[in-house]
């Protein structure tokens, strides 16, 4: 008999046996997504999100998903409860619609600051957010520069801990600050910073913090090193008012450094934080663009380096079955 090419309905053309690759996005990172998946090449998977007028969302997927490798971005910034909310709905709506795998991006996971009892009659916030994310039906979430390396603990399903620490040391590098010299606020970033630090080649400083209260104040008593006559850089994975980057600015203009920048992965900042930079020591804000909107605009000493292409090449690692550490040779070590 001889042989003649099926081309009936039930051609399917080849696919990998993880599905074909589809990016959605939600609406906390719009602008990202965009930028990843211009990186990956693709086209993000057209998807619509509604809020209506008594605050219920609506999403839904407007491409066919079934049987597809999905990755959904979307932070849980502010508006976080929002966000939040939207993020568990993306993963059911995927599942349901049959995704064979749905990995959630979420480039800053708010909730991460949650992440112990360290006080009476609290909740542990990260590990409540961590059960839902998985109780959805994610299969694995890729996050950037979580609070706490242990957050990736909380959850039963694979995390892979992104760092915005290369593209930040990449681009202060770039500057050729002479005299440098990398600056944790506080011990508790310390392994970090001592990280940062090791990318540029340079020595580091650990100040000594204390948070008194929720009113996200926190005093900088003390620096353990040598600053002056240095140009430093203040390194935090986030801020929100600026008040420990300000303190620590003030601080070290007091022991005699010269130029004061800071960097962090993630400017949760409050148009009431804009000002204040504004008037502090700190003469550039160098962030990453895991936020959206950022007041750059307003503040104009707030420099934002995009992280896009460290999202598509995670994203692409794991479609693809390969290494994500391999990325990032030094993340293990913090």
């Amino acid at each position: 008999m001889p042989y003649h090419e099926f081309t009936g309905p039930r051609a399917m053309p080849f696919q990998a046996p993880q599905g074909d690759l589809a990016v959605l996005a939600g609406s906390a990172n719009q602008q990202l997504a965009r930028a990843i998946s211009s990186r990956l090449g693709i086209a993000l998977t057209p998807a619509e999100t509604h809020t209506f007028s008594d605050g219920n969302v609506f999403v839904r997927a407007l491409e066919n998903v079934r049987g597809r490798d999905c990755y959904i971005i979307q932070g849980v910034h502010h508006p976080v409860n929002d966000n939040f909310m939207e993020l568990l709905f993306w993963i059911d709506a995927l599942k349901r619609a049959s995704a064979q795998n749905v990995t959630a991006v979420v480039p800053y996971f708010s909730y991460a600051k949650g992440d112990k009892k360290d006080e009476p009659r609290v909740s542990i916030r990260a590990r409540v957010c961590a059960d839902a994310i998985e109780q959805a039906g994610a299969d694995r979430c890729l996050m950037m520069d979580l609070h706490s390396p242990q957050i990736q603990g909380f959850f039963h399903i694979p995390v892979d801990h992104l760092y915005g620490r290369y593209v930040l040391a990449n681009h202060i590098g770039s500057l050729g600050i002479p005299n440098l010299v990398i600056c944790s606020p506080d011990v508790g970033f310390a392994k970090g910073a001592s990280a940062f630090a090791r990318l540029l080649g340079v020595p580091v400083v650990i100040g000594n913090k204390e948070r008194a209260d929720h009113t996200e104040n926190a005093e900088v008593l003390e620096i353990i090193g040598n600053v002056k006559d240095k140009n430093v850089v203040i390194v935090d994975d986030f801020t929100i008012s600026g008040g420990t980057l300000i303190s620590m600015a003030e601080l070290l203009k007091d022991r005699g450094a010269n130029e004061i920048y800071a960097a962090v992965s993630h400017a949760a900042l409050t148009m009431a934080a804009v000002p204040k930079i504004m008037d502090s020591p700190i003469t550039k804000l160098f962030s990453t663009d895991t936020i959206e909107p950022l007041p750059v605009d307003a503040c104009p000493k707030l420099h934002v380096v995009t992280v896009a292409d460290v999202f598509a090449a995670a994203i692409r690692s794991v479609h693809d079955r390969t290494s994500v550490s391999m990325l990032f040779p030094e993340g293990p070590k913090t």
